[in-house]
């Protein structure tokens, strides 16, 4: 049986990623390429009880609290859904996953780093995306595609969003193998073919 793939999207929120990350599973499904789109926080099941506190309780929220909501949450949807997937040779479209994590609560809340690293392993089993592509937007930008609807997490403010888009490029020039930079100020269709040839890069 063929190895499944796992491909993980990332970027500031208002990025353009899961409009990407649809339109990749629509191209891949008109090719007969078994896919998988799922999200975190949120994949079907408990997942989506996880995201619904995290994006919208109204009462304080700690840092490290947080942190660990959305490691509960990989750790169900690593285990449930993508590794089950790719056991059986599917392609896991995934909008956010590890590093999101580490730009947002090491990055941007300024959390131990290493520490969220170490978690994560812990999370997903020392399983790893085959490709990452992070969707890159300057801040004011993004700020103007959110609007004013934000949830909690898009409500955190400039400096916030500002120091989470440095943590998604730091994470790119660590490993520069797995994690691609596309840059998200261009059109749809543009984005889109970088991102196909991204896939047809891999020898799946």
């Amino acid at each position: 049986m063929k190895k499944g793939l796992f491909i993980t999207f990332e970027g500031a929120d208002g990025c353009g990623k899961t409009t990407q990350i649809n339109l990749l599973a629509e191209y891949l499904k008109s090719k007969n390429i078994e896919t998988i789109l799922t999200r975190e926080p949120g994949a079907k099941g408990l997942g989506v009880k996880i995201r619904e506190i995290l994006l919208n309780y109204d009462g304080v929220v700690s840092p490290n609290c947080e942190s660990f909501l959305f490691l509960a949450d990989r750790a169900q949807h690593v285990d449930c859904i993508i590794k089950p997937a790719l056991q059986a040779g599917k392609v896991v479209l995934c909008d956010r996953h590890t590093d999101s994590t580490v730009a947002y609560q090491g990055y941007g809340r300024q959390l131990d780093i290493e520490r969220i690293n170490m978690l994560n392993n812990i999370a997903t089993g020392g399983l790893k995306p085959d490709l990452t592509i992070v969707f890159d937007i300057d801040i004011e930008t993004s700020m103007k595609r959110i609007g004013n609807d934000k949830d909690r997490m898009e409500s955190s403010g400039i400096e916030f969003f500002k120091r989470v888009r440095q943590g998604f490029l730091e994470i790119a020039k660590k490993e520069p193998d797995r994690v691609k930079i596309i840059n998200s100020d261009n059109s749809i269709e543009n984005i889109h073919n970088q991102v196909k040839s991204l896939f047809k890069s891999i020898n799946y």
